[in-house]
Formats: C-alpha cells, sequence, structure tokens
C-alpha cells in the first residue's frame, strides 16, 4: 500500500553503525519506489514510448537513475572499476529536453531486462559501498559517501518527474497500482479571497557549511530580502477557478500571453491545462497518475508558468488589480507566516512525501496560518528566475545540475506536491524548471509591489545575457 517515504537522512551524528544502517533503508526505500512506479507501465514494450515529444523514451530514466551512483562514485574517487560502461553513458546525458524535431530513433536501446540486471547489480554495489566505505560524521561535501546522498536524492527527484511523465502517457498504456491510490474526494470549487501580509526580512539559505541535512549547491550560501507589504491567495488556484479563464477563451486572446506565451501555445497547441481531457460536449475531464476521472473542481490547477501568468494577465483585467505571481522572498514570508519553518515539512499537515495520497487533494484542506497549501499538495510557480546565492559554489561531481539554470529561462519552484520526497520537502530546497515545463506545479496569485512585467522581462535579459557570458 501507499507509504509515506522516510525523511532525509542527517549527515551528522555519532554513531556510525546506526548511520550506516539508516542510509542503508533511506537507499533502499528510494530505489524501491522508484522501480514500483515503472510497473506502472502495462508491459515492457511501453517502456520504449515517449509520452513527452521533447523527452526520452521511459527506457532512458529507468536506467538513468542506476548509472547516476556509479557515474558519481567514479567521480568522487571512491569507484576505480565501472559496472557497464557503455550503459553508464547511454544513459547519462538527455535528461533535459530535446529540440522538438529531435528524435531518439538513432539510439540503440537495451532491453527492459538487462536494464533491471544492471539495476540490480548497482543495488548491490552501493549496498556494499555503505557498508565499506570509511565514515566519520559529520559527512561533508568532499567526502565519496556524499555520492551516495547525492545519488539517492536524485533518484528521488526523478520518482516525481517520472510521474509527471508516466502521467502523460495514453492512459492505454497505464495499470492501476495499489501503491498509487487517489483522494476519493472532489467537490465545488471553493471560493477564493486574499490574504493580507505586512511588510518583513527574510533570510534564505543555507550558509557555508550546513551539516544536518544534503543539500544541492544551489542551496548553499546565503541571501537576506526585504519584502513588501502584499496580499496572496488563500488557496491555490483550484480547476474550478481556473476553469472561468478557459471559458472565457483565455488561450485564444493573444493579450493574456507574453512573447514566450504565445510560443508555447503554437507549438503545443494548447486550449486548456495539461492534464485537462477536453469532451466532445465541451467539458473537461482530469487526467491523473492512473485515471481519467471527472473534473475535481476543488483540486488545485496543474499549469506551467506561462500559463498561470496568463491567467494573472486575465483576472487583473477582470478586477482592476495587478495580480501576478509571487516571488521567492514572499513564499519564504508565507512559510514563517503560517508556522511551518521547520527544516522538514511535516506531512502530517501537507499533502506531501505520499503519506496521503498519489494524487492532489481539495485546496481547503490543509491548513497554514490563514493560508492553505504553503507547502504539498502541488509545486507552485514563482516570479523569480533560479539564480544563486551570495556564496555558491558548484559541486564539482555535479557541476551541470544547478549553472545551466541560472540563464534566467528557469522560473523557482517552491513548496513540494503529493508525491516529492526527500530533499524535495525540506524548506531550503530549491528547484527550477523553465516556464513551458510540465509538472505537478501550480500556483497562487498575489497583489503587491513585486516587479512589473518590464522589470521582469529586463531582469530576464540581464540575466541571461550574464549567463551567455559566462557559460557561452
Amino acid at each position: 500500500m501507499l507509504q509515506r517515504q522516510m525523511k532525509s537522512v542527517r549527515l551528522d551524528g555519532v554513531d556510525t553503525t546506526l548511520k550506516r544502517s539508516e542510509l542503508q533503508v533511506y537507499f533502499h526505500q528510494s530505489f524501491n519506489l522508484f522501480e514500483s512506479l515503472f510497473e506502472l507501465l502495462k508491459s515492457d514494450d511501453v517502456y520504449y514510448l515517449q509520452s513527452e515529444p521533447t523527452r526520452h523514451p521511459m527506457i532512458f530514466y529507468f536506467g538513468h537513475t542506476a548509472i547516476f551512483y556509479i557515474n558519481k562514485l567514479v567521480a568522487s574517487g571512491a569507484l576505480k572499476e565501472r559496472i557497464n560502461p557503455h550503459f553508464e553513458e547511454l544513459f547519462a546525458v538527455g535528461v533535459d529536453e530535446m529540440t522538438w524535431d529531435a528524435s531518439s530513433d538513432s539510439l540503440k536501446w537495451p532491453s527492459v531486462d538487462e536494464v533491471r540486471g544492471y539495476r540490480q547489480k548497482v543495488r548491490l554495489l552501493v549496498d556494499e559501498m555503505i557498508m565499506t566505505l570509511p565514515m566519520k560524521l559529520p559527512i561533508m561535501k568532499e567526502d565519496p559517501l556524499w555520492a551516495i546522498w547525492m545519488g539517492i536524492e536524485h533518484e528521488r527527484i526523478h520518482i516525481e518527474t517520472s510521474s509527471v511523465l508516466h502521467r502523460q502517457m495514453a492512459l492505454e498504456f497505464i495499470l492501476p497500482h495499489e501503491d498509487f491510490l487517489l483522494c476519493p474526494v472532489q467537490g465545488d470549487t471553493p471560493e477564493n479571497a486574499l490574504v493580507s501580509f505586512s511588510a518583513s526580512k527574510v533570510s534564505m539559505g543555507k550558509g557555508s557549511a550546513d551539516q544536518g541535512l544534503y543539500g544541492w549547491d544551489n542551496e548553499y550560501g546565503h541571501t537576506q530580502v526585504s519584502v513588501e507589504a502584499f496580499q496572496a491567495s488563500r488557496y491555490l488556484v483550484s480547476n474550478g477557478e481556473f476553469m472561468d479563464f478557459v471559458m472565457a477563451n483565455g488561450y485564444k486572446v493573444s493579450r493574456w500571453w507574453d512573447e514566450e506565451g504565445l510560443r508555447y501555445l503554437q507549438i503545443r497547441k494548447a486550449t486548456c491545462p495539461p492534464f485537462w481531457i477536453p469532451q466532445e460536449e465541451g467539458t473537461y475531464k482530469y487526467r491523473s497518475l492512473t485515471h481519467e476521472i471527472d473534473m475535481p473542481y476543488n483540486w488545485p490547477v496543474e499549469v506551467n508558468a506561462l500559463e498561470a501568468e496568463a491567467f494573472c494577465r486575465w483576472k487583473s483585467a477582470q478586477e482592476g488589480m495587478a495580480y501576478r505571481l509571487p516571488t521567492e522572498a514572499e513564499w519564504r514570508v508565507m512559510v514563517e507566516a503560517g508556522g511551518i519553518d521547520e527544516e522538514i515539512f511535516d506531512d502530517e499537515r501537507a499533502n506531501i512525501n505520499l503519506a496521503h495520497f498519489a494524487s492532489s487533494v481539495p485546496v481547503d484542506t490543509f491548513a497554514h496560518g490563514e493560508l492553505y497549501d504553503v507547502a504539498g499538495n502541488v509545486w507552485q510557480w514563482t516570479q523569480t528566475q533560479m539564480d544563486a546565492y551570495e556564496g555558491f559554489v558548484t559541486h564539482p561531481w555535479y557541476d551541470d545540475f544547478s549553472e545551466p539554470t541560472f540563464d534566467g529561462r528557469h522560473n523557482l519552484i517552491k513548496g513540494g506536491s503529493w508525491i516529492s520526497t526527500g530533499n524535495e520537502i525540506l524548506l531550503e530546497s530549491r528547484y527550477a524548471f523553465r516556464r513551458h515545463f510540465i509538472q505537478h506545479a501550480g500556483f497562487r496569485y498575489v497583489v503587491g509591489e513585486g516587479a512589473n512585467e518590464s522589470d521582469k522581462y529586463a531582469n530576464i535579459d540581464q540575466m541571461y545575457a550574464r549567463w551567455v557570458k559566462r557559460y557561452g
């Protein structure tokens, strides 16, 4: 049955025997959960299908998380001999999007059973290294054991991103699964409202040498931000609330979309959110991970940042107010006001960590102060472009994790979703995606003195120019 996930294993402690055992359990749970997700695919043939035209077939992702452990252990110097050099090259590159006219046809993929066998060899090897590598607590970034933490947290990211791809796969290729059950509670659209927050200052970042919980390199460093007074929507925008925008032909009115959004509409031919299924009579069904169901109007809508911003422009025009997405710092204000600023989000107070369902729940379920779902249910888009905190240093074993996102093209998402686990449910975690990217992500809107449209695009252009100059 659906299982609440073990929280991230701490890097500190006093008992290395206990720490090895704890790490091994965490590794096994991550490995097992990832593989159980692939049990949703109806047959081995489905592994070779692309659910998303800009991504590899699912066989790539099935192999990718396993070879990552080996490649990072090699990078750390702890592993001298590879298991399968061909696999460790084939499955290493290509996680990010391909161009729209790219093809995977030229790549010769191994059989699913070959990859299953490889994964088992990796499991045994990592097990052995957990128990035999020298361990001194706390584990530091240069310690070879850090590579194992890195592999586990990387696999937990791909548990989530693979679930998105599975959700995009045609339903005829997907099986129901007892580990991934839907919330049975559905209802009418709750009426949203604005909640006021006073001006304040927030501090973000893990500093230079956090020794408690594993972090990706972009989480380190520090920044302090002065946040002006603002108002935020009590609830995440629900399917029902977003339906008003769709019914107003929002996807067909160009004034609500910026240039990037119009390109998205042209390429995707989008007329509604990605997990809505248009019906002949003009209504919509909803695609969950494993089923097509009646529209759950009180669940959060899942859209990309371009769709969220278009909704905000439309709503602004309807009501004569300047609605927009929150900033990363404004989200942090909401976290602190909601009393959920603990190191790890509490999965008893949020739809997160697979603690409740393998789906969203109604947006009025989990209260955090005056707001709901400040963490959990779906990720929340912000208007903040991913950038480094002061003091950022690239981790040499994974130098393409953060730096490619400092290009002004990636917006931060915050708070986690129902399937977020591990590092993803930490207060200081920072993840970003391109604005057209499909994820278990929605949004809430704010009103306040944030960046206006011209300032936002000027910042994007400046970031991109700096990125090109530095990274080419």
